[in-house]
């Protein structure tokens, strides 16, 4: 397993933040907030680093909810993640005062693949809380199948596809995946559950 370091950059600021992720074979820089003009601005970054890719872009979305034990209580989705080669986003959706339009747009492109592992099922928790809806999603158990020719992948898990496809292992920790995802502001160690998932997702996709 890689050594994956984390780095906060503190900022005069209550509606976001940036990390950057690095391990010996790649560095991400992640932008946390709940601010709407945030999210347009990583959107803006995205359609400029790759503007010669916008017809196929592959985008890994995954999200985040608190945890409940009582099967008849739902809770919301907290945060969103989306993650194109070196840029992720985390969005505290339900900490936002709104979604901006840009990214019903974004994500309401149907040009634009989204990865996801059981992601059907995430878009529509997507669309039941907070009405975004995904054009166009892959599950990449069914395309990790497909191309690998093993029919167990098709009910495996993020961390099983990882090693199986890229031949690396992912760290899941129980203590971090059923945390307070609901929280202001999500803890170092949930920032780098979150992006991690996210560039699995889209590095799982582009393969």
């Amino acid at each position: 397993m890689s050594i994956i370091n984390i780095f906060y950059h503190q900022l005069p600021c209550t509606t976001h933040s940036y990390y950057d992720l690095s391990s010996d074979s790649y560095q991400i820089r992640i932008h946390l907030t709940h601010s709407p003009a945030v999210v347009h601005y990583w959107r803006n970054d995205i359609y400029r680093i790759r503007r010669s890719r916008l017809n196929c872009l592959i985008v890994g979305l995954d999200i985040e909810w608190r945890p409940t034990y009582i099967r008849v209580v739902k809770r919301p989705v907290a945060t969103l993640q989306l993650c194109v080669g070196h840029r992720c986003l985390i969005f505290q959706i339900i900490h936002a005062p709104y979604i901006p339009g840009s990214l019903f747009r974004f994500i309401g492109n149907g040009k634009f693949t989204f990865t996801g592992v059981g992601i059907k099922d995430d878009a529509k928790k997507l669309l039941d809380d907070h009405g975004l809806e995904v054009a166009n999603v892959i599950d990449l158990r069914v395309l990790a199948e497909k191309k690998l020719g093993t029919r167990e992948l098709r009910n495996a898990g993020l961390k099983k596809l990882a090693f199986a496809v890229l031949v690396k292992e992912i760290e899941k920790l129980k203590r971090v995946t059923m945390s307070r995802w609901d929280n202001p502001w999500p803890t170092p160690a949930q920032v780098q559950y979150a992006c991690v998932n996210a560039f699995c997702l889209w590095r799982l996709g582009g393969l």
